[in-house]
């Protein structure tokens, strides 16, 4: 249980679920900062979000990535099928 992000960040296993929010979004955050995507399962509709938060120190200033969003974009998309 203690290499399972290891594990899928080494293409060994696809998926990694977790139980509580900052038990994948911790390793998730050093893996793929600007790649990352929240998934929340068990709604009526599709949810996903940027996993960097809102930045606010960085807002206006013209340089935030906006990378993960585009990510989370993508991923609702492949979701609605």
């Amino acid at each position: 249980p203690d290499t399972v992000f290891n594990k899928a960040y080494n293409g060994q296993i696809d998926i990694v679920v977790c139980m509580y929010h900052d038990q994948g979004l911790i390793p998730l955050k050093m893996i793929a900062f600007d790649r990352g995507v929240n998934v929340t399962v068990g709604l009526p509709i599709i949810r996903t979000s940027p996993d960097h938060g809102t930045a606010y120190d960085i807002a206006w200033k013209g340089i935030a990535n906006p990378s993960s969003m585009l990510e989370a974009i993508k991923m609702a998309a492949r979701l609605e099928v």
